[in-house]
């Protein structure tokens, strides 16, 4: 309860004080390091109005303020480091460099020095007395302590102190820190971009078709719902919409991530910005503006950089508790030093500012940035739209995934699943092509089913509807009927078939094929299983996640599906305002929750589960309820998403070991618990340590891949 007050606050305090400049709240970045708004003029020119453009270009303008701030203080940085008495001694120890030194040198490196602690380190400082304020010491606090410790002490050296300066410390620790938020920040903003890039990528006109069939251009925001439009080869298809008249293929990579150009023909939906191939096509204008895939898509990404991600928090608890570890260990070690081993002042102060700045890792501001930007990456490649970064992080603790079947675990549309032949006067084949050339002429879903399964039909003549029954015509000279089992009921014919009857039982539909007055087959149709969808069960489960479906469909339907792919458990005949309430009861078990569902009748299912995940590309993707969004309408990306999640937050915790790990060795030696064994951590040699975090937190993190 308490952390949710303090993120209303953080949120309050933020909603206060956006209008002011990032000079007077540097924070901002830190409070924002995970949100990025994508720049929306052009698709608002199109109708689709964004109230967060002025966010836009005020976020623009941190990530813009960290860039500069950083890039100068790297440059002053360089002069810093050639001056300072411990580098020049590293560099001719282990290089045999001799950096010139001459008169007043250490007074420019004050100047140079103080440059980069008001100019880099003023966010940081900034930070500090806001976290101060909300009384949630973390990155910001560590860092502004072990800058403004550092700076202190080297100017009083400077000036008359004993002691070295360690200004050099002071530089590099702001560079890295710098580097890590604008990098995190960066990243965060181009995922917006790519899809900013795309909107502009739009034409600026339509070819829209009259009732005559006359063709004129017309500037795409004057395009409606219902408008028919031309699509010539090459071009960008202006606008979501329906396949009314031709076929053609479409690369649809840059929306969806597929490479592969899909093939669409009259019926199929088509996505405004998706690149026509090789035919003219013209589609009828189905949503524009706001209600467009490609707005929604943009919404979702806005949304997700709203969310801070909870990851995060494993740095700034970090930063909190070495935070406290560096005070405590400076004023400790400054005590023994001085009250009880008698030394002088000058000497326990080092001693003291030393382990003060030593404990505030360099790799401890890029631990958690890389591992986000190279993880957003990753799932922005693959066609995973992470809505909510919290639920993606939390799907790492998955152990139950409930699946909606239809459209989910199936293609949502018939198909054939056998062929039966009774005799072997006629191949399975040529059956199959007989009832096709009949049901070419009917809009029955189970015919549309049996006549996409073959590439040729053949001549039909007196086709001829039989109502609630099939429909016969002749073919090749013989009459040839596709019916239903009523049909053959009604007309005495005695067919036993165990196969037959197996699959009724599965709750599948058979339709028998009659030519002449011969039953020559059955063909048996339903809702077609994805082929990924086995493999993905499969997969899930060696995870050490159960997997379950729901479904409105039969127990005979539901089991077969269930049998087929390995589900260990389902649940039939569930009403879809029912659905929620048996992801309550699974949740109720114990199990932490994930919904896979179409994104149309699942939402109240969505919103109960802890992670909700629409599947589907299409106009069905902007799902309110849903956290994570599969573009590619592939049930194998829900295995994606798990494993990304998990293998995200092992790199995170990995590289949060190597950015503090060393403390543990670094910290006692810096202190001194080794001094009369003549064992002394000197800065230089952790300024080595330091480094080797660094590189080795930055390499762990590239590693970082999805299977």
């Amino acid at each position: 309860m308490e952390n949710d007050k303090m993120q209303m606050h953080e949120h309050m305090h933020h909603n206060d004080a956006e209008q002011k400049s990032v000079e007077e709240h540097p924070l901002h970045i830190e409070e924002h390091e995970h949100i990025g708004y994508g720049d929306q003029n052009h698709l608002s020119e199109h109708g689709s109005k964004n109230m967060h453009t002025g966010h836009t270009d005020h976020h623009e303008m941190m990530v813009q303020d960290f860039r500069k701030r950083f890039f100068v203080s790297a440059i002053i940085t360089i002069p810093v480091l050639l001056l300072s008495p411990i580098i020049q001694e590293f560099l001719f120890a282990v290089f045999g460099i001799i950096v010139p030194s001459f008169k007043g040198d250490i007074y420019i490196l004050f100047l140079l020095s103080t440059a980069i602690f008001l100019y880099g380190g003023w966010p940081f400082l900034v930070g500090i007395k806001q976290e101060m304020v909300l009384r949630a010491p973390g990155m910001m606090t560590l860092i502004a302590v072990a800058i403004t410790v550092a700076y202190v002490y080297s100017s009083l050296v400077v000036f008359g102190l004993m002691g070295m300066v360690l200004f050099w410390e002071l530089a590099t620790l702001i560079d890295v820190m710098l580097l890590g938020h604008w990098l995190e920040m960066r990243s965060v903003m181009r995922a917006s971009r790519a899809l900013e890039e795309l909107a502009r990528l739009l034409p600026s006109d339509a070819h829209r078709v009259d009732d005559q069939g006359n063709v004129s251009d017309v500037p795409l925001e004057k395009i409606v719902a219902g408008d028919k439009l031309l699509v010539r080869p090459g071009e960008k298809i202006p606008a979501d919409g329906t396949v009314v008249e031709g076929d053609t293929s479409v690369n649809e990579a840059m929306l969806t991530g597929e490479s592969k150009p899909i093939v669409k023909v009259k019926g199929d939906e088509v996505i405004g910005g998706s690149i026509n191939g090789e035919g003219a096509i013209k589609i009828e204008v189905k949503k524009t503006g706001t209600e467009s895939f490609l707005s929604q898509v943009v919404e979702l990404v806005r949304v997700a950089q709203e969310s801070k991600s909870h990851t995060q928090d494993l740095a700034d608890r970090a930063a909190k508790w070495l935070t406290i570890i560096s005070l405590t260990g400076g004023a400790i070690t400054l005590l023994v030093w001085s009250q009880l081993m008698n030394m002088d002042f000058a000497f326990s102060l080092e001693r003291a500012v030393t382990v003060m700045v030593i404990t505030c890792p360099h790799a401890l501001g890029l631990a958690i940035p890389l591992v986000v930007a190279i993880s957003s990456s990753l799932a922005a490649r693959k066609g995973l739209l992470i809505r909510d970064r919290v639920a993606f992080e939390n799907a790492r603790n998955l152990n139950a995934i409930i699946f909606d079947k239809t459209g989910t675990l199936t293609e949502g549309k018939f198909g054939i699943t056998d062929i039966i032949n009774f005799d072997n006067t006629m191949s399975e084949k040529e059956l199959l092509r007989y009832a096709a050339s009949v049901e070419a002429n009917s809009e029955h879903p189970i015919a549309r089913g049996i006549v996409s399964s073959v590439d040729d039909v053949y001549k039909v003549d007196d086709f001829l509807s039989i109502p609630g029954k099939g429909a016969q015509g002749i073919v090749k000279g013989q009459e040839v009927k596709v019916v239903s089992p009523g049909y053959l009921k009604q007309q005495l014919f005695s067919i036993e078939n165990e196969t037959v009857e197996k699959l009724v039982s599965q709750g599948k539909t058979v339709v028998f094929v009659i030519v002449g007055t011969e039953v020559r087959g059955a063909i048996a149709l339903a809702d077609i299983i994805r082929p990924e969808s086995k493999g993905t069960i499969g997969t899930l489960k060696e995870m050490g996640i159960k997997c379950m479906m729901l479904t409105g469909d039969n127990e005979q339907v539901a089991k077969w599906v269930a049998d087929e792919i390995g589900l260990d458990e389902y649940f039939a005949e569930v009403l879809p305002l029912e659905k929620a309430a048996k992801v309550k009861a699974i949740q109720s078990r114990g199990f932490v929750v994930a919904m896979t569902g179409d994104g149309v009748n699942d939402a109240p299912a969505l919103a109960q589960a802890d992670i909700g995940i629409a599947i589907g590309a299409g106009t069905d993707i902007a799902v309110e309820t849903a956290d994570i969004i599969l573009v590619k309408s592939n049930p194998k990306d829900v295995a994606s998403i798990v494993g990304l999640s998990r293998a995200t937050y092992r790199k995170m915790l990995q590289n949060l070991f190597w950015a503090t790990g060393y403390n543990i060795v670094a910290i006692p030696l810096a202190a001194g618990i080794l001094y009369k064994q003549g064992i002394l951590l000197s800065p230089a040699v952790g300024a080595v340590l330091m480094s080797l975090s660094t590189i080795i937190v930055a390499i762990n993190a590239k590693l970082l891949s999805i299977d």
